[in-house]
């Protein structure tokens, strides 16, 4: 295990030694740069936000809020670059991805690194968020395939039609923390691809990930295909308000990300929001029982359960309930701490405002009457990480949907655990919930698994599976109030959200004799006025 003090000079190292963080002395932390028009620069703002090691809340870099004339360059730069991007062949703007790709899994090791040092993720959770973002950008590289149109010929006397999809211009991409890596590997691979250029905000709590995926493009893409601005809401509403910009992609909050999809909507964008979840795990009493539970503690607890896929209620049913005690028994064995440590399970939750967030809820759910069967406040950490935003695994049985705990997005360590005598009882559970990103069912009934599926409210369903979260040749599906917007993430609704059809309808005379002036609407279906 390393010690706190070599834990902090690794992540002060990572930071010093990358193009996009100034240099910094001894004594001071370094300052991440933007990187507007082909170029890392230092921002000129006044404005300072202080990023941290959340496993130990030592400040470890200064991410700046990007100034209003840096954010209109940054835009500026993208409009110019569209001129001639759009125009490059789609076969060479692919062969520049699948370049990318390669780059990418080159450095995965690094860009992981930033992610657990930045993030908190244990290396094998970090590396997973660098892997499934490659995917998409794997994806991408068949783009000239899914661009591809439509075409009729001779739908009436000397008339066809053909349809095309075309780039939309520049579009723009709002990172949540939780997948540093993955996110963006959404955004703007495709949207590239598709010939659009765009502007990426990382979030603020850890740009890190998002500045190497930059460095590793800097001499591959044209300067201007892709800038990165840092900030909070003044970022945010520059994106969702400048008229270059045409389309924006959003993961993250309900809060956050219905104000982008409003304001956004109202300044005429195209805007996709992936917003909160409240997934639950229904568990039949004829499911593999060592399976199931392995199942649930890990997608209940990985990442800290910072996932808007994590499944962090657990609907038992029928005999089924009487598994609560092996399930406790699994989550005790988890141990929290610092990435460093290779016996770490469950890294910090990143920031001290997400902890006490958590603390309260979890307190929230014993003061309306649930049980409180593992309580991970204030859990055993090695020494020299006492600071750190850690909860250990946390289990509330006995919780009904009125409570809290159960109706809001906890984003943390926390597992609700509830009953039901029927599997109907369960899924009417499912649909009762506002969110509807995924669910999963735990079963060795195909009959049971066949009416979960069709009968349960949800945009991702799990079948014997905890985290349904589609390969990029599907796309991400949520519904309900976890998702706004015109078009899904990746697959081939994420192509057409970076596209719109052009119809051409055209019309070759063989010869120039006039029919006569007509006045009357056109007909070209063979039909007569």
């Amino acid at each position: 295990m390393l010690s706190r003090s070599v834990a902090s000079r690794s992540a002060r190292k990572l930071q010093r030694r990358n193009l996009h963080t100034s240099s910094a002395s001894s004594t001071s932390v370094p300052k991440v740069k933007l990187y507007i028009d082909g170029k890392f620069v230092d921002s000129q703002t006044s404005e300072w936000i202080d990023l941290r090691n959340p496993a130990t809340n030592e400040v470890i870099a200064k991410v700046p809020q990007t100034t209003q004339k840096e954010m209109d360059q940054a835009a500026e730069s993208s409009a110019k670059a569209y001129k001639s991007w759009r125009n490059t062949p789609v076969t060479a703007r692919v062969r520049k991805i699948f370049e990318y790709r390669d780059r990418v899994q080159k450095n995965l090791d690094k860009i992981a690194h930033s992610i657990s040092v930045e993030c908190g993720k244990i290396p094998a959770d970090a590396r997973g968020d660098v892997i499934r973002g490659l995917e998409v950008v794997e994806h991408a590289c068949s783009t000239a395939t899914l661009m591809l149109g439509e075409t009729s010929q001779e739908v009436a006397t000397h008339v066809d039609i053909q349809s095309f999809l075309e780039p939309l211009g520049v579009t723009a991409g709002v990172c949540p923390f939780n997948f540093p890596a993955m996110i963006p590997l959404w955004m703007f691979p495709l949207a590239l691809a598709t010939g659009n250029t765009h502007i990426l905000k990382p979030s603020e709590l850890d740009p890190g990930a998002s500045m190497i995926l930059a460095e590793l493009g800097h001499d591959l893409f044209p300067p201007g295909t892709l800038n990165i601005i840092h900030g909070t809401k003044p970022a945010v509403d520059f994106i969702c308000d400048d008229p270059r910009i045409k389309a924006i992609s959003f993961v993250g909050s309900n809060h956050v990300g219905e104000y982008i999809h409003a304001r956004g909507s109202a300044n005429h964008k195209r805007v996709q929001s992936n917003l909160g979840a409240k997934n639950h795990g229904v568990i039949l009493p004829d499911a593999q029982k060592e399976r199931a539970l392995d199942a649930l503690v890990g997608a209940a607890f990985g990442a800290t359960g910072q996932r808007c896929m994590a499944l962090p209620v657990v609907v038992l049913v029928g005999e089924a309930r009487n598994w609560l005690p092996d399930l406790k028994k699994k989550a005790e064995g988890l141990r929290c701490g610092p990435f460093s440590d290779p016996q770490t399970n469950i890294g910090p939750l990143i920031n001290p405002q997400a902890k006490a967030r958590v603390h309260d809820l979890i307190e929230s759910g014993v003061k309306e009457g649930a049980k409180l069967l593992l309580d991970g406040r204030n859990p055993s950490v090695p020494a020299g990480f006492e600071k750190g935003n850690f909860v250990g695994p946390t289990i509330i049985a006995g919780v009904t949907p009125n409570m809290r705990v159960y109706k809001e997005e906890i984003f943390g360590p926390v597992m609700v655990v509830m009953e039901a005598s029927t599997l109907d009882e369960a899924i009417q559970l499912v649909n009762s919930n506002p969110y509807g990103n995924g669910t999963a069912i735990f079963t060795s009934s195909g009959a049971a698994a066949r009416k979960f599926q069709r009968e349960v409210e949800a945009g991702q369903v799990g079948i014997n599976l905890p985290i349904p979260v589609p390969l990029p040749f599907f796309a991400f599906t949520g519904s309900k109030r976890s998702f706004l917007g015109a078009q899904n993430f990746y697959g081939k609704a994420g192509v057409q959200f970076y596209t719109h059809r052009k119809t051409v309808t055209s019309n070759w005379w063989d010869d120039d004799l006039s029919a006569g002036v007509q006045t009357a609407m056109p007909l070209l279906g063979g039909h007569k006025n």
